[in-house]
Parts: C-alpha cells; structure tokens; sequence
C-alpha cells in the first residue's frame, strides 16, 4: 500500500556521496535542517507541535523546533531496524508513546531521518490520525521504495546512508550493557 499525504513537494539537491554510501556529515546535516525548515515555512503549515521519531529523528525535530519557533516536541519510541539492512518484520512503538488525546486537534509535524520502507512513518501517522487536525512528515531523505511519500524531504537517494551520529560505533560496549 501506497500512502501519498497531499502537500507541496521538493527538489531534490545534489551533494557529497560514495560510489555506494551517501555521506552526511553534521555541517550537511544544519544544511538539511535550515532548508527542510524553510520548506515547511513556504508551504504555510505551521505546527503546532512536533512529534520526532526516536532516534534518527530527534535531531531534526530539535532543529526544526528551532528553525520553526516551535517549542512543543514530543518523541515517540519505534523500533525497526536492529542492524544494518536488519529490521524486525514490522514496526512497534515502544512505550512511554504520546496520548492520542494530547494530539488532539493539533497540526502536527512527524520527524525522522530517512524514509527508507516508509513502515515506521506510516506507523506514526496512522497513530495520529483521527487524532490531530493535520499531520506531516518530514524526512532527511526518501527512498523511492517508501510506502510512504513524506511532506518533505531534502534529498531522495538510493544508497545506504551514513549519518554523522551512527557511522562510528558506540563507545561502550552494548553487550556489557545488556548485563
């Protein structure tokens, strides 16, 4: 299934990758964020809350906060993905997850950093809708395989991306921390 949310959409931009990666360093990443924001600015929708999706769309959902005079950011919990290409057979929302009535009413502006199955922000649209009085979504980037088509997004791609905040690994050792 095949959700498309009726909103303006972007141009996609051109920048640094890989012969099999695109790279975002963190001074792309405040590029992203500052043009993203002005997308939304254009496009009239000014929300009242965002609600970003944890982890990769914390960032974005801070910086846009910013960006966007929106102070009211809420997270929500998803797990999918478990390692790289490695995901769970769907998406679940891990507690504690917003109450559906504090949504109520708001346009809301849904955060994360790709769009790569679309499962994840379809999963958090679908649990704001009949909720709020409107939801977007915003992403770094699309893939064209989403089953979701975000509001907006920076760039599409097709390559595995590194972020600047999961390229390296941890460092403490999470199999010490599971004990």
């Amino acid at each position: 299934m095949t959700v498309d949310i009726d909103a303006p959409r972007h141009q996609w931009c051109d920048g640094p990758v890989s012969d099999e990666r695109e790279v975002l360093s963190y001074e792309l990443f405040g590029t992203a964020t500052r043009e993203l924001a002005q997308q939304v600015a254009d496009s009239g929708y000014r929300p009242d809350i965002i609600l970003a999706i944890a982890r990769g769309g914390l960032a974005l959902g801070m910086g846009l906060g910013y960006a966007l005079a929106v102070k009211n950011i809420s997270v929500v919990n998803v797990e999918f993905y478990t390692g790289v290409d490695e995901r769970l057979d769907v998406p679940i929302m891990l507690p504690p997850t917003p109450a559906a009535v504090d949504l109520s009413g708001l346009k809301v502006l849904i955060t994360d950093d790709v769009a790569d199955t679309g499962r994840t922000l379809e999963l958090v649209h679908q649990f704001c809708g009949g909720h709020v009085a409107e939801a977007r979504t915003v992403v770094i980037y699309e893939k064209p395989q989403s089953v979701i088509k975000p509001t907006y997004a920076w760039r599409l791609t097709e390559r595995w991306i590194d972020f600047p905040w999961s390229v390296l690994p941890p460092v403490v050792d999470p199999e010490a921390l599971a004990h």
